[in-house]
Protein backbone atom coordinates (compact mmCIF):
# COMPACT_ATOMS: atom_id res chain seq x y z
CA UNK A 1 0.00 0.00 0.00
CA UNK A 2 0.76 3.53 -0.59
CA UNK A 3 1.74 6.23 2.00
CA UNK A 4 -1.56 7.87 0.96
CA UNK A 5 -3.30 4.53 1.10
CA UNK A 6 -2.04 3.82 4.58
CA UNK A 7 -3.52 7.33 5.95
CA UNK A 8 -7.05 7.01 4.70
CA UNK A 9 -6.96 3.27 6.56
CA UNK A 10 -5.63 5.07 9.32
CA UNK A 11 -8.23 7.71 9.03
CA UNK A 12 -11.04 5.53 8.36
CA UNK A 13 -10.32 3.02 11.27
CA UNK A 14 -9.66 5.51 14.13
CA UNK A 15 -13.29 7.57 13.02
CA UNK A 16 -14.99 3.64 13.31
CA UNK A 17 -12.99 3.08 16.71
CA UNK A 18 -15.35 5.02 18.51
CA UNK A 19 -19.07 3.56 19.43
CA UNK A 20 -20.46 6.59 19.18
CA UNK A 21 -19.38 7.57 15.48
CA UNK A 22 -20.32 4.48 14.75
CA UNK A 23 -23.80 4.85 15.61
CA UNK A 24 -23.59 8.11 13.57
CA UNK A 25 -22.58 6.83 10.98
CA UNK A 26 -25.32 4.34 10.95
CA UNK A 27 -28.12 6.69 11.32
CA UNK A 28 -26.54 8.82 8.35
CA UNK A 29 -26.35 5.66 5.90
CA UNK A 30 -30.04 5.21 6.55
CA UNK A 31 -30.96 8.72 5.93
CA UNK A 32 -29.64 12.24 6.19
CA UNK A 33 -29.74 14.01 9.52
CA UNK A 34 -29.16 17.33 10.33
CA UNK A 35 -26.78 17.33 12.80
CA UNK A 36 -28.67 18.82 15.80
CA UNK A 37 -31.03 15.71 15.36
CA UNK A 38 -28.12 13.59 15.34
CA UNK A 39 -26.91 15.76 18.78
CA UNK A 40 -30.70 14.76 20.63
CA UNK A 41 -30.20 11.29 20.63
CA UNK A 42 -26.83 11.49 22.54
CA UNK A 43 -26.30 12.25 26.21
CA UNK A 44 -23.35 15.01 25.34
CA UNK A 45 -22.83 18.38 24.16
CA UNK A 46 -23.78 19.35 21.04
CA UNK A 47 -20.13 20.36 20.36
CA UNK A 48 -19.14 16.83 20.99
CA UNK A 49 -21.76 15.62 18.31
CA UNK A 50 -20.05 17.75 15.99
CA UNK A 51 -16.73 16.75 16.57
CA UNK A 52 -17.89 13.35 16.42
CA UNK A 53 -19.19 14.34 12.85
CA UNK A 54 -16.06 16.42 11.89
CA UNK A 55 -13.66 13.08 12.69
CA UNK A 56 -16.06 10.34 10.17
CA UNK A 57 -16.31 13.73 7.32
CA UNK A 58 -12.92 13.72 7.38
CA UNK A 59 -12.31 10.37 6.95
CA UNK A 60 -14.61 10.82 3.99
CA UNK A 61 -16.94 8.63 5.81
CA UNK A 62 -19.88 11.49 5.66
CA UNK A 63 -20.59 14.85 4.21
CA UNK A 64 -22.37 17.47 4.86
CA UNK A 65 -24.11 20.12 3.19
CA UNK A 66 -25.63 23.58 4.28
CA UNK A 67 -29.36 24.24 4.36
CA UNK A 68 -30.80 27.19 5.57
CA UNK A 69 -29.06 27.30 9.18
CA UNK A 70 -28.98 23.42 9.48
CA UNK A 71 -25.62 21.40 8.88
CA UNK A 72 -27.41 18.21 7.05
CA UNK A 73 -25.20 14.97 7.21
CA UNK A 74 -25.36 12.02 5.11
CA UNK A 75 -23.37 8.67 4.76
CA UNK A 76 -21.15 7.71 2.02
CA UNK A 77 -22.02 4.24 0.89
CA UNK A 78 -18.10 3.79 -0.88
CA UNK A 79 -15.96 4.72 1.49
CA UNK A 80 -17.80 2.26 3.66
CA UNK A 81 -17.59 -0.34 0.86
CA UNK A 82 -13.91 0.51 0.64
CA UNK A 83 -13.38 -0.46 4.62
CA UNK A 84 -15.01 -3.96 3.38
CA UNK A 85 -12.40 -3.89 1.05
CA UNK A 86 -9.32 -3.40 3.27
CA UNK A 87 -10.46 -5.94 6.02
CA UNK A 88 -11.30 -8.28 2.87
CA UNK A 89 -7.78 -8.12 1.61
CA UNK A 90 -6.43 -8.32 5.85
CA UNK A 91 -8.48 -11.54 6.19
CA UNK A 92 -7.10 -12.83 2.92
CA UNK A 93 -3.13 -12.47 3.85
CA UNK A 94 -4.31 -14.18 7.27
CA UNK A 95 -6.33 -16.80 5.58
CA UNK A 96 -2.77 -17.89 3.18
CA UNK A 97 -1.08 -17.69 6.47
CA UNK A 98 -2.93 -19.90 8.12
CA UNK A 99 -3.22 -22.27 5.64
CA UNK A 100 0.65 -22.23 5.27
CA UNK A 101 0.95 -22.63 8.83
CA UNK A 102 -1.63 -25.93 8.45
CA UNK A 103 0.45 -27.19 5.46
CA UNK A 104 3.86 -27.02 7.98
CA UNK A 105 2.38 -28.72 10.91
CA UNK A 106 0.95 -31.43 8.23
CA UNK A 107 4.37 -32.36 6.75
CA UNK A 108 5.81 -32.45 9.89
CA UNK A 109 3.36 -34.83 11.19
CA UNK A 110 3.83 -36.62 8.12
CA UNK A 111 7.74 -36.97 8.59
CA UNK A 112 7.32 -38.54 12.18
CA UNK A 113 4.81 -40.89 11.39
Amino acid sequence: MTEASEDRADALFHALADRTRRDILRRVLAGEHSVSALAANYDMSFAAVQKHVAVLERAGLLTKRRSGREQLASGDVQAVRSVASMLTELEQIWRGRIARIDMLIASETDQED
